[in-house]
């Protein structure tokens, strides 16, 4: 008879407290969110006080450009077209984006098939940003097929020069790319509903729409509410997409930005980055409050 080898017995460690070991876990991460968030929004912050002239920053206070920055016309008209960019995206992508994960998670009863219809819908993410906004050209051009097709049907005499390179082009572009994450983030939080609660309101005689609006719109928010940021944060913070699909026609806060950057104006174009960040933060407290989304994350 072979008598089993005898393990070592492993002592609990008595040189470090459990408080210390969270401690030395969580630094490694700390300190690269604090080199490369907090000290670059540290430096963008400062920047934005300081003098300027052309290409260059000099190390005094001036307030000159924040209040240019909060008072001026252009910034208001700027912000307002952001938002109405905001909304109307929104307006669309959270109801499609609702609708579309409804049907996956309750109306295809096989899993292979909502694998595949979800693959399907991630297919245009596998190619880069630049290919997808020049795919709309052969669409929406002037001598496109919507144009052809128009003009074929005699709705119109010559091409419609909206469809692209406007504000219509920026927000069909905006659409296509941010219904994706709202269909992920309902799904995603459709799929932890207990099939067991779909059937009691079932038992109790609830309609279709009644278990949509009583049990599953309830409990599929704070996933509407992650879609939510992930949209708010796209939209607001966006230039290429405004810039390809606006053909340098449209002009938000972000393009705004950009266009201090390439004339070397450091300082305003800092202020309306920071600005810009408290603005987005607040929408995400605001959020914070109509849904629980750091619960959802966590599960």
């Amino acid at each position: 008879m072979f008598s089993s080898p005898r393990l070592p017995r492993i002592l609990p460690s008595r040189g470090l407290s459990p408080k210390l070991v969270s401690v030395l876990q969580v630094t490694p991460m700390a300190l690269v969110y604090i080199t490369l968030v907090l000290v670059p929004l540290g430096l963008i912050f400062v920047v934005s006080f300081l003098d300027y002239n052309f290409a260059q920053v000099f190390p005094e206070l001036y307030l000159e450009t924040w209040i240019d920055t909060l008072t001026s016309d252009l910034t208001l008209s700027l912000y307002l077209k952001t938002f109405k960019f905001l909304i109307i995206v929104w307006c669309i992508c959270a109801p499609l984006g609702f609708a579309i994960a409804y049907f996956l998670a309750y109306h295809i009863r096989t899993n292979w098939v909502r694998t595949l219809l979800v693959a399907a819908i991630a297919i245009p993410f596998w190619t880069s940003g630049p290919i997808r906004m020049v795919s709309w050209v052969p669409l929406l051009g002037r001598e496109g097929l919507v144009n052809q097709a128009l003009m074929g049907l005699g709705l119109v005499d010559q091409p419609v020069s909206w469809l692209m390179y406007s504000e219509f082009a920026v927000i069909v572009a905006y659409v296509q790319m941010l219904t994706m994450p709202m269909i992920a983030t309902s799904l995603n939080s459709m799929a932890k509903i207990k099939p067991s609660v779909i059937q009691a309101a079932e038992d109790a005689g609830a309609s279709e729409w009644q278990i949509v609006r009583d049990v599953i719109f309830p409990l599929v928010r704070p996933g509407l509410a992650i879609g939510t940021v992930i949209i708010v944060t796209a939209v607001m913070g966006d230039v290429f997409m405004v810039k390809y699909m606006g053909g340098s026609q449209v002009n938000t806060v972000g393009m705004s930005i950009i266009t201090d950057l390439n004339a070397f104006m450091y300082p305003p174009a800092a202020a309306k980055s920071v600005l810009l960040l408290f603005v987005v933060l607040t929408i995400v407290l605001a959020l914070l409050r109509f849904a629980d989304i750091r619960k959802e994350l966590r599960q």
